[in-house]
């Protein structure tokens, strides 16, 4: 096995390439509804940070992009690691724990802030660095050709990170490029033109990346390592909650929850979101009215909307019987 000695750089654009890499998303889920994109490269050159669209998915000296899961639920059924382009593997690591680094046992990582990981050299100087695998998941070794969206390993909490993904750096010549945008740019427009995805990616400034309903109010713990919102509640349920997990939600974004029963609404509440947040959660309910709920079919929603536009909107079903 041979040991990386490659850890996060402060993010650094190349110039634009002559030759040009086609890559695909390194994570086998559909982006936007069983993963997403948590964090994009850093743009900004001093000690903020931006994304290519001007947005605030990221951190300062971010040099690559996050393909993340909503739950630990999902990491533990096992996501697939893809390599995003046909190469040779250059150097590998496993063998570190799943455990966040924020976690009181978390181990001491040693500059092995990537975890368990996989490097790729690719054609024409381009090389790809995939980090934060699954212990003992690592299915490929140093000199291993691979192909186009070959499975290499599954995602895991290795190494520097405190939610479930994959971090893909994409470098030209030892030079950390953004795979979104490039060529350096400001114009903050988030279709810049050409980029070095096989398909396009859109860009997505927030989402709503889970939503359900329980009896009481829920612990976000709970929800992140994979509550299952239930299909059926009984009538006489004490209260009726909504919940949702929310990605990229900014200051003056309008977050919406809302419950319908088949004799009217339940819930309806608007609320202002006051800062920028990589993650949030937030949830809003009611107790049981006297003589218990309408059986029948509820709807639950969600919806984010930023200066007047709908961002995301989530839905989902449940029925309540005696």
């Amino acid at each position: 096995m041979t040991r990386l000695g490659l850890v996060f750089l402060t993010a650094l654009l190349a110039p634009p390439a002559t030759a040009q890499i086609a890559l695909l998303p390194p994570i086998a889920c559909d982006l936007g509804t069983e993963c997403y994109i948590q964090n994009y490269v850093d743009h900004d050159p001093g000690p903020g940070h931006r994304d290519f669209a001007c947005g605030h998915l990221g951190y300062d000296g971010h040099d690559g992009t996050d393909f993340a899961l909503a739950t630990l639920a999902q990491m533990r059924a096992g996501v697939a690691v893809l390599a995003p382009a046909a190469g040779t593997v250059r150097a590998t690591r496993d063998g570190m724990p799943d455990i966040a680094a924020n976690a009181p046992d978390a181990p001491d990582r040693q500059g092995r802030d990537c975890g368990n990981a996989v490097v790729i050299d690719h054609a024409d100087g381009y090389s790809t660095q995939l980090c934060h695998l699954a212990r003992g998941s690592v299915a490929v070794r140093s000199g291993d050709q691979v192909t186009s969206g070959q499975h290499i390993g599954q995602v895991g909490l290795s190494g520097l990170t405190e939610f479930p993904h994959v971090h893909m750096t994409l470098r030209h010549n030892d030079h950390a490029i953004d795979p979104f945008r490039p060529e350096a740019g400001n114009s903050c427009d988030p279709a810049p033109g050409p980029t070095l995805w096989a398909e396009p990616l859109a860009y997505v400034p927030a989402l709503i990346s889970g939503l359900g309903i329980t009896t009481a109010a829920p612990d976000y713990a709970a929800v992140f390592d994979g509550l299952a919102p239930p299909e059926t509640l009984p009538t006489a349920a004490p209260a009726l909650i909504l919940w949702t997990t929310l990605i990229g939600p900014a200051s003056g974004d309008l977050l919406t929850l809302r419950l319908t029963s088949p004799a009217g609404t339940v819930v309806d509440k608007t609320e202002s979101l006051t800062r920028n947040q990589a993650r949030a959660f937030r949830f809003a309910g009611k107790r049981a009215p006297a003589g218990g709920w309408s059986p029948g079919r509820y709807l639950a929603e969600a919806e984010l909307t930023r200066n007047g536009v709908t961002l995301h909107r989530q839905t989902r079903t449940i029925t309540l019987a005696p």
